[in-house]
């Protein structure tokens, strides 16, 4: 009786043993992957920060995340502001302008969209939805020149539609819209309206719409950012400076900064920092929209999870 006794005691020892040799071990992976995850993606982002306080030598010399000074943090934002006559606070108008444009009419078309391909029956919506889902997989990159064309055929090209019409189309919004209301939006609600007598368009905007806000946030947060950090086509569509967003004007700035182009950067001075401070500005709005949409978006990425 004691042999089973002492035996059933070692096997309980080996057993949490590997235990805690197995926590161990998921414990070092996890220690691992979250330092991986420093050093590639949170210590640019805080070398990014830093570097506008500092000057271009002192960049090169000191150590990558030590902080400069606020002088020199003053110094870049004049030079920066100074860039051919202020063009920085232009190009971020023309983001916002194109950005809140082809916003609003995503939200007038996606919305409509996703709920008569969820909510309704008509011929060719498969094929619709077919070819929705095939647009949302393909590059950006590969409409581009076809979008171009039909631009130029309008001509548009040059102008503010050339931008804000393009980013309207956004077959990732109508999916979305499209998931929520085939699977969260409740039917009966919706069938008793009609049996109190309201039409098709006072459902969708009298019961659908207000219980579609939390995908609607979802679309309009993933719309903006996509409108506001695309670069090709406005680069492509865009032959002025003034007409620049701020990513493509980003791409200007790089092309006068000594440090990637001493000829064209030459007696300006737009160094490493000021370069840096406008990377940050640029970002800043999408920073800001996240951090006071979050419970939106935490509300929209749920939304579709559970059926009633």
């Amino acid at each position: 009786m004691s042999a089973l006794s002492s035996s059933s005691d070692r096997l309980a020892r080996r057993a949490a043993m590997r235990s805690r040799s197995s926590r161990l071990a998921s414990g070092l992976v996890v220690v691992l992957f979250l330092a991986v995850l420093l050093i590639f993606f949170v210590l640019p982002a805080i070398w990014l920060l830093l570097a506008p306080t500092k000057t271009a030598g002192q960049l090169v010399s000191q150590f990558p995340l030590s902080f400069g000074s606020f002088a020199n943090l003053g110094r870049a934002w004049s030079h920066l502001a100074s860039f051919q006559g202020g063009v920085l606070f232009l190009w971020l108008r023309n983001s916002v302008v194109y950005s809140a444009g082809s916003l609003v009419l995503t939200l007038a078309t996606s919305v409509p969209a996703g709920y008569a391909l969820a909510l309704t029956r008509f011929r060719g919506r498969k094929l619709l939805l077919s070819v929705t889902l095939i647009v949302m997989i393909m590059p950006n990159a590969s409409l581009v020149l076809p979008i171009f064309l039909e631009l130029n055929r309008f001509g548009l090209i040059g102008t503010i539609w050339s931008v804000i019409l393009p980013f309207s189309f956004y077959p990732f919004g109508v999916y979305l819209v499209y998931i929520y209301f085939a699977t969260s939006m409740p039917r009966d609600i919706l069938s008793a309206a009609r049996i109190d007598g309201a039409n098709e368009w006072q459902v969708f905007r009298r019961i659908a719409l207000p219980l579609a806000r939390p995908v609607i946030g979802l679309v309009a947060f993933f719309s903006f950012v996509g409108n506001w950090n695309n670069f090709f086509l406005p680069y492509l569509v865009l032959p002025s400076s003034n007409e620049f967003p701020i990513q493509v004007g980003l791409n200007q700035l790089l092309s006068s900064t000594p440090s990637f182009n001493p000829v064209a950067g030459a007696g300006l001075d737009i160094t490493s920092p000021e370069l840096a401070l406008a990377i940050v500005i640029a970002i800043l709005p999408v920073l800001v929209m996240f951090l006071f949409s979050q419970r939106a978006l935490v509300s929209g990425m749920l939304a579709g999870s559970t059926k009633e």
